[in-house]
């Protein structure tokens, strides 16, 4: 199916996507899309998810073409890239974890609703000193009834922990750093200037890249200091065209309930930033790695010694990519802030509560904003790797999950889907591939991938593995 002859939906946010990643429009007609139906909801999920995967395989066929000549043709499958923005693992014999811890949720406060984040221990201690109650259910719905939503979320907040008042999207577009997000481009993209190790060829320690047709990212070093679920998602894709994918945990830090869905492909590895040593051995990889993708709050890395600028002059050849939850400019830059809670803050629990009828938010059917974010990154880190082909220069960009959110609200319901959407057929044996992943927790099967470049398969090197279980050192 030619991208012309699909919904407005996809047709906008695959241009949008593009555009903002410095692609050039003729590029679009190598896609051919496949499949039927999408995910239920009040906002057409499945043409931004299948956006968001087309543009990601975009640019590695543009690598592809940058480095032999041809653009190979890329199909991608919407019906998969909808369950791709859900969960890829089903485990054989095993459960995962539960994805929420058992406070975390939806509360009635006494003027309107808002949302808890407490997966994190020091999360969960930080709402709960606040509502000063008990780690139960019940007691926290109490206690939040005699809240105003919004004085709750600041009391959170000021108190180092994560909480999302719900708002309509008029009152986002009202709102101090709602205007700040809508002034921000999708993608913030910064060149950086030339330098004696910008290139492989004037590195001695590196060889010279080349790029294999059949594994286009063998060779480059990705450093991964991303946390759930965006950044994970992107350098999940990186590691499965070839990339040395080397994630940076913390001591004692664990996401057991999604850590198996996106550490395919990955090594892992801890490094507490707070030791000079171990921060020592983090310049050193940052100082040979090909990209950097992290997820720490604007001002997290400035504070351990790691701004833009000390990365720069660590590494000018340095593809960074960056994540903030709120934006990167106005008062809520520095906030905490997940999928789950943006979609409280900016209007899209509340647009589903309005489309479903109910008294209640009503978010996504999956969390789109962090998958969608996630493909934007790797596309931008393989955007940096072409130019950085041709130029020697790195690049720095810059994402957030609250600006992702304003594009897929750039269609309201009734734009989307003028007609109503076929439900997904359900997932079978067929959809999965053939080989058993052993991962550190069991057997599973892993999803075929939702895009497929002709003469170059997606394929994992490594199974998911668990945190911690490697060294922190480059192969």
């Amino acid at each position: 199916m030619p991208t012309a002859d699909l919904n407005p939906a996809f047709t906008h946010f695959l241009h949008e996507f593009w555009l903002a990643l410095g692609g050039q429009t003729p590029y679009l007609d190598h896609l051919q899309i496949t499949g039927e139906g999408g995910l239920a909801s009040a906002f057409p999920v499945t043409d931004f998810a299948t956006a968001a995967i087309a543009a990601a395989h975009l640019a590695v066929a543009e690598l592809i073409e940058q480095a032999h000549g041809t653009l190979p043709p890329i199909t991608v499958d919407r019906r998969l890239a909808s369950f791709w923005f859900s969960t890829s693992l089903q485990p054989q014999g095993w459960s995962l974890p539960a994805q929420w811890d058992a406070v975390a949720g939806d509360y009635r406060a006494a003027d309107g609703w808002i949302r808890l984040h407490t997966n994190a221990p020091h999360h969960r201690q930080a709402a709960l000193s606040v509502l000063k109650t008990a780690p139960e259910r019940d007691a926290v719905s109490q206690a939040v009834l005699r809240w105003k939503a919004s004085e709750l979320e600041s009391a959170v907040v000021d108190n180092r922990g994560c909480a999302a008042a719900m708002r309509s999207a008029s009152a986002w577009r009202d709102h101090t750093q709602g205007r700040a997000v809508a002034a921000e481009p999708l993608l913030h993209r910064v060149e950086a200037t030339a330098g004696p190790a910008a290139s492989h060829q004037s590195n001695p320690a590196r060889p010279e890249w080349i790029v294999p047709r059949e594994r286009p990212l063998h060779g480059i070093r990705v450093l991964d200091l991303t946390r759930i679920l965006a950044g994970p998602v992107a350098t999940r894709f990186l590691a499965g065209f070839g990339a040395d994918v080397l994630r940076i945990d913390p001591p004692g830090w664990d996401e057991p309930g999604t850590v198996p869905e996106v550490v395919l492909g990955k090594r892992c590895a801890r490094l507490d930033l707070r030791d000079p040593g171990d921060r020592a051995v983090l310049e050193g990889l940052l100082s040979e790695a090909d990209v950097m993708i992290h997820g720490y709050r604007a001002d997290a890395l400035a504070r351990l010694g790691l701004s833009a600028e000390r990365r720069r002059a660590l590494n000018p050849g340095l593809v960074d990519v960056s994540l903030n939850a709120y934006g990167w400019t106005g008062p809520w830059r520095e906030r905490r802030g997940f999928d789950s809670l943006v979609q409280m803050s900016c209007g899209i629990a509340d647009a589903g509560r309005v489309a479903a009828r109910s008294d209640r938010p009503v978010p996504l059917p999956v969390q789109a904003l962090d998958h969608a974010t996630g493909y934007l990154m790797a596309a931008a880190a393989v955007r940096g790797l072409t130019q950085r082909l041709t130029t020697g220069q790195g690049v720095q960009n810059q994402a957030s999950l609250a600006r992702t959110a304003l594009s897929l609200m750039s269609f309201a319901p009734t734009e989307a889907q003028p007609t109503p959407l076929l439900p997904l057929l359900p997932l079978n044996p067929s959809d999965y591939s053939d080989a058993i992943e052993h991962t550190a927790w069991g057997p599973a099967l892993r999803l075929k991938s939702a895009g497929v470049i002709e003469g170059t398969p997606t394929h994992w090197d490594l199974p998911a593995s668990a945190l911690g279980s490697a060294d922190a050192r480059w192969q």
